[in-house]
């Protein structure tokens, strides 16, 4: 008779059975997006497109930092660097850092912008990227 340690076993497995998939399809669409980064990259350096200085705000919208970086926005909140990262430009309020700039990792790239946010907030990375070799070509 089980005692139900069978079946708590099995149930684990499955879990990281589907933890396992799913970092492997995550690590697929990373790879697709980078890839499409890096052609915009090349296409914005490609047709003269200027990078500029990209600034974070706070999560409240009031302060703007400087980060160091420097490409071009997609959004306001979203920016491909010159280095070909993605970076969300949102960061804590800070006094000290409206003094010093902040350091902003690389965001980790998704095929779909914003996905799973509110209804019209998700969007295509691929439209992103058009959209603004478009707006300056």
């Amino acid at each position: 008779m089980d005692d139900g340690r069978g079946w708590q076993e099995r149930r684990r497995l499955a879990v990281e059975a589907h933890g396992a998939a799913l970092a492997r399809a995550r690590a697929v669409e990373g790879e697709r997006a980078a890839a499409l980064i890096a052609g915009f990259v090349t296409q914005a350096r490609g047709r003269g497109l200027a990078a500029t200085a990209l600034t974070a705000r706070s999560y409240a919208g009031r302060g703007r930092y400087r980060t160091g970086l420097r490409g071009w926005y997609l959004r306001p909140d979203l920016a491909v660097g010159e280095d070909g990262n993605l970076y969300l430009l949102t960061v804590p309020a800070s006094l000290r850092a409206r003094l010093t700039g902040v350091v902003v990792p690389p965001y980790p790239p998704r095929l779909v912008i914003g996905e799973g946010g509110r209804d019209g907030d998700s969007i295509p990375l691929e439209v992103l990227l058009r959209r603004r070799l478009d707006a300056d070509g």
